[in-house]
């Protein structure tokens, strides 16, 4: 049974702690399950040669030797089947198989480093490399055998390649690991004379090298891979075979480049059209949201320049989440890579109102110096700013306390000829929230019925803020005379500048009425018939002075009292002409 590995170490799951490295940022995942203690690599701390002596220091220190013949036994332990702890995953193939030890039958023990090809013989004694769990894979027989002392490199099979010499393919799957686990061999046994080689190898050397490091950038740690590491070194989870020490090249993979290559990887990540000059890239996103909403993930593309190859880290802030939780990333050794980066708000941001600020970052790991400029640990991280502000919706009524969404004016009744009637009314805004109440706007969608008699001098209402109000008038004319009766339809929006999406509140209706009579000259002529006065006229006007209608303030002083009455009385005894 062949098994699909995958890649997690999820940033959201534990912190990130954060060491100086040759002036460089170095991370060292504190809380991962499967990651080192926190000052496990703190002698690492510098580049090149200096960086390989002191990974070697970080990796021989306290080192519990184990021998071929402990193999057998732990297997079992680091080279588990994730989905059957009774099985164990053979390396080239990924077949899962049981790990009871049958002398070889079913699985034998791999030399990655083959043991031609180093000091020593195997035997069931410590021997250094040839007993090292970091060193040995459980392998079919026949693969194993067909395999043989071949050096690993070519990029897609196992063959002679005429004068480039003859290399095994280990499968796409495993050449990472493959590639680190030779890294390891020549840093914790270079004193062994351990090296790699580009090309063909002679004596105690590995090669191709520039396979392995193509393949290291290709293939990055996969969960089952940093699970092996921690097995091998964990008391806890290995007790009767830990090693106490681990392979330095799964915990840090961007150390690779300057222990094996060289200090000036040329590597730049960044957002945006431009590669920026010292590698630096922000983007600001300022979102304005209602409650409960759901904010739609938003994609980013992350642009690499340069031909090498690089490790790099995407981590977002409490409150957000990324595509690229896993504990690294890769570019591999082309020029103008490309990745797309998903980052979403979380719904708790918006479940209630207020201000949310966060970010995303990404962190080119390489710890090489003399690239230059925004190259390999010059490059400065990239930044995705995120700010949501979280508002309650707006809410739009014509009364200030309390939600009043349909208003009655009747504008009574005036001669013909008289001069218009007006009538002031207002929209308030009085959403919830205070400061994180949503502004409104207001529009008029439709008028019906008298609305050449009947009007407003409403236009429309932009961004009205919460407790703020804006007045109009509603309006009689007086040039044509008969009983008048409109109907205006407002539609309130959430402010249409600040959100996108449904921004529809609801809607607001406006109705009016009055009537208007044939021109008399009489003041006091408020009902039928016209010109003549009555019971029916002292009925009506003090109708209109009872409602608080302005059509009874015949003293045009704004206000209803007894000076009005006393003009009514005065015009009703001078009667009509």
């Amino acid at each position: 049974m062949e098994i699909a590995l995958t890649y997690s170490c999820s940033h959201a799951a534990f912190g990130i702690l954060l060491f100086g490295l040759a002036g460089s940022t170095s991370i060292v995942m504190a809380d991962d399950e499967f990651s080192p203690p926190a000052n496990y690599y703190n002698v690492a701390t510098g580049t090149g040669a200096t960086l390989k002596s002191q990974l070697t220091s970080a990796m021989s220190a306290g080192h519990i030797q184990r021998s071929y013949g402990d193999f057998r036994n732990s297997a079992s332990i680091h080279d588990q089947d994730p989905n059957n702890p009774s099985r164990i995953l053979l390396v080239y193939n990924l077949v899962s198989v049981s790990s009871t030890w049958n002398s070889g039958q079913t699985w034998n023990r791999e030399h990655v480093w083959p043991q031609s090809r180093q000091p020593g013989s195997a035997s069931n004694s410590t021997r250094g490399n040839l007993g090292d769990p970091h060193a040995l894979r459980p392998c079919n027989p026949s693969i194993n055998s067909s395999r043989g002392n071949k050096p690993f490199g070519n990029a897609t099979s196992t063959g002679n390649f005429g004068s480039l010499g003859t290399f095994y393919f280990p499968g796409d799957s495993d050449k990472g690991d493959i590639a680190r686990s030779l890294f390891y061999s020549a840093t914790r046994y270079a004193s062994s004379g351990l090296t790699l080689v580009n090309g063909v190898p002679g004596g105690n050397q590995m090669g191709d090298l520039a396979s392995q490091i193509a393949w290291h950038y290709l293939d990055i740690p996969t969960t089952f891979e940093r699970r092996r590491n921690h097995a091998i070194y964990s008391a806890s989870l290995n007790p009767a075979f830990r090693t106490n020490n681990r392979n330095a090249f799964v915990d840090h993979p961007e150390f690779v480049w300057s222990v094996f290559m060289d200090q000036n990887n040329d590597t730049t990540l960044w957002f945006g059209d431009l590669e920026p000059a010292n590698g630096a890239s922000t983007i600001d996103i300022s979102l304005n949201v209602l409650v409960g909403e759901t904010i739609d993930p938003m994609a980013f593309t992350l642009n690499k320049g340069g031909v090498d190859g690089t490790y790099y880290t995407v981590s977002a802030s409490a409150g957000l989440s990324t595509s690229h939780e896993d504990c690294y990333y890769a570019f591999s050794m082309t020029n103008g890579l490309s990745e797309s980066i998903s980052l979403s708000v979380d719904p708790s941001v918006t479940s209630s109102t207020g201000s949310f600020v966060g970010d995303l970052t990404v962190n080119n790991l390489d710890v090489t110096t003399q690239g230059g400029a925004g190259n390999g640990s010059n490059d400065v991280d990239d930044i995705i700013f995120v700010s949501v502000d979280v508002f309650n919706p707006g809410n739009g009524s014509f009364a200030s306390g309390s939600d009043t969404n349909t208003l009655n004016i009747d504008l009574g009744t005036i001669a013909m000829g008289d001069g218009d009637i007006t009538q002031s009314f207002s929209f308030f805004n009085i959403a919830a929230g205070g400061a994180f109440g949503a502004p409104i706007d207001v529009e008029l969608i439709s008028s019906v019925g008298d609305t050449s008699s009947l009007m407003t001098n409403f236009v429309e209402v932009s961004s009205l803020a919460p407790a703020g109000s804006s007045a109009f008038d509603a309006i009689l004319d007086d040039q044509a005379d008969g009983a008048f009766a409109a109907t205006y339809t407002f539609r309130v929006y959430n402010d249409r500048s600040l959100f996108v999406g449904v921004t529809t509140v609801e809607d607001l209706t406006l109705v009016l009425s009055g009537v208007v009579g044939e021109g008399t000259g009489c003041p006091a002529d408020f009902a039928e018939p016209f010109g003549e006065l009555n019971f029916f006229d002292v009925s009506a006007y003090l109708g209109l002075f009872s409602a608080g209608d302005l059509a009874a303030d015949l003293n045009g002083d704004g206000a209803l009292n007894f000076f009005d009455v006393s003009a009514f009385l005065g015009a009703y005894a001078a009667g009509c002409p």
